[in-house]
């Protein structure tokens, strides 16, 4: 029994750390409020200090000073540089609590990244099939592109024509105050080849946002989630899409219902998996071109002002 629980204080002390002295400029949220930030850090160092007495329960031997704490903490080895090997009960938890945080503030993305990530890995497997028997998927399997301030080439990207898609993807980062180094890294799945993909979901995701015309306000985040729910089939993105209008006011939600969602839907439908498209491949392709491609048709109404 003191094994046990001492383990399991080690590890969530482990991640208490992470969260208390993680840097600003490190949030997965850009959009959370410093209040937010402060607040849940003041929390972490709390907890942390109501756990150090029970971290000296006899759990067993301590870890080597060269073996990572989260790989000695379940005897497992590390599949990739972040990876968290977790039990199916602790998976459990870890969903049943990012859950809750995700539906309470759905701009806490930290929070809805380790939901996907401990529900998804039977839809994950579907979705690296499907990549596996695309050309252009499998390329992407294969290469393992990321996306990120260190490789994106933002000067390219500027001298880009008016219309072509990587001009607009630049302009919605831009507009919104986002950044491609607010995507947080693969931790709980226990797979490397599912890790990355997805990592991949997680970084094409401004992407979607450009192709569907979306900003990042609450209406646009829901309206770009059903789009996601029809395409991935991940339990996040059918959760973020049915309980994420719970927060719009009635004006809002009636616009969703009867127009942002059937457009949505069909959009979703019509397109290929997205998980396949090389986007970094098409940023000289105008934005038009490449929605007729996929089958998306513009977005039927501006959603900017209605969240």
């Amino acid at each position: 029994m003191f094994p046990f629980i001492g383990r399991s204080v080690i590890g969530i002390r482990a991640f208490l750390t992470s969260l208390a002295l993680r840097p600003r400029g490190m949030w997965d949220c850009n959009l959370a409020p410093p209040t937010l930030q402060r607040t849940s850090a003041a929390m972490a160092v709390l907890l942390l200090r109501f756990l150090s007495p029970f971290s000296r329960l006899p759990g067993g031997p301590r870890p080597a000073a060269d073996v990572p704490l989260r790989a000695w903490i379940h005897g497992a080895s590390l599949l990739y540089p972040d990876h968290i090997p977790t039990s199916p009960l602790q998976k459990a938890l870890l969903a049943a609590g990012s859950a809750g945080m995700a539906l309470y503030d759905p701009y806490r993305h930290d929070m809805v990244a380790v939901l996907g990530e401990t529900t998804g890995y039977y839809t994950l497997k579907v979705l690296r099939d499907q990549m596996r028997r695309d050309p252009e998927g499998a390329q992407i399997l294969q290469e393992r592109p990321r996306i990120s301030l260190a490789t994106l080439d933002m000067a390219k990207l500027r001298s880009l024509p008016e219309g072509s898609f990587g001009c607009e993807y630049l302009r919605f980062l831009e507009v919104n105050r986002v950044s491609p180094e607010t995507r947080a890294p693969t931790r709980f799945v226990d797979d490397e080849e599912l890790a990355y993909v997805i990592q991949r979901y997680r970084e094409v995701h401004d992407m979607l946002h450009t192709l569907l015309g979306m900003p990042t306000n609450i209406l646009g985040e829901i309206v770009v989630k059903w789009f996601e729910a029809v395409q991935t089939g991940l339990p996040m993105c059918v959760l973020g899409a049915l309980f994420g209008p719970v927060r719009l006011r009635a004006r809002s939600l009636q616009v969703l219902v009867s127009e942002l969602i059937p457009w949505a839907v069909q959009s979703g439908r019509r397109a290929p998996s997205v998980l396949n498209l090389y986007f970094e491949r098409r940023w000289e392709q105008p934005l038009v071109a490449l929605r007729e491609e996929l089958g998306i048709t513009a977005p039927p109404l501006h959603v900017r002002g209605l969240a």
